[in-house]
């Protein structure tokens, strides 16, 4: 099986990879073999479409798109900016919206404000540093976590933090709030800059095919 004969999309595990699979389906292009909740298998493949599928985590997906593992991904855009690969972004998606902003106590609003060193507590160490140092010009600490970043202002370790907010319900449940926005999230598809020239007609047909639907 030649690989330069498929279409390869490596899609982000969970909510993500099954709204990817409706929008696909839209545009005719679908994948029995996923619809199988309980199979062990790695990879999906449509072979009368010549297209692959396979899930990995949301972290991962710009990693094989930029070494051409896989010629598409669809993944959210805090993990392109945070993960900053080598890949070309073609498509919002739009679904998935939310925002990635500054949080945290009210009290924090004038550490802001005057540019004051702080500590600021993130899962995405690489936004938080672009935004401080290179938007607003603010020295900030930054600490790397994986969990509840929101635990961060709570328990002393920051005194801001940077994450996703959706509803903003759990921030207010701790008596946080969003000082600050950085920038609008959503879903996007990424491609392989290789594959966009050895693939080129083929990808832009589900481009092309895709904005139509949105």
């Amino acid at each position: 099986m030649n690989s330069n004969d498929y279409i390869t999309f490596a899609l982000g595990k969970g909510r993500l990879s099954s709204k990817t699979m409706e929008l696909l389906s839209q545009i005719g292009i679908e994948c029995e073999e996923m619809k199988d909740k309980d199979s062990r298998k790695l990879i999906f493949t449509n072979e009368e479409k010549k297209v692959r599928f396979f899930l990995s985590k949301g972290p991962d997906v710009p990693t094989y798109v930029e070494y051409g593992s896989a010629d598409i991904g669809v993944v959210g855009r805090d993990t392109i900016l945070e993960e900053n690969r080598n890949v070309y972004e073609v498509l919002d998606l739009g679904f998935g919206k939310c925002r990635m902003c500054v949080c945290g106590p009210e009290s924090a609003r004038d550490l802001l404000r005057h540019h004051e060193r702080i500590r600021v507590a993130s899962k995405y160490p690489n936004i938080a540093k672009d935004y401080f140092f290179n938007r607003k010009h603010q020295t900030v600490d930054i600490i790397k976590l994986n969990g509840s970043v929101e635990l961060g202002p709570i328990v002393q370790l920051s005194d801001v933090i940077v994450d996703i907010v959706e509803t903003g319900s759990t921030l207010r449940e701790n008596g946080l709030t969003v000082l600050e926005e950085i920038c609008s999230l959503s879903a996007r598809m990424i491609v392989n800059p290789v594959s966009m020239q050895l693939k080129n007609d083929r990808i832009k047909e589900i481009v092309e095919k895709l904005k139509g639907l949105l």
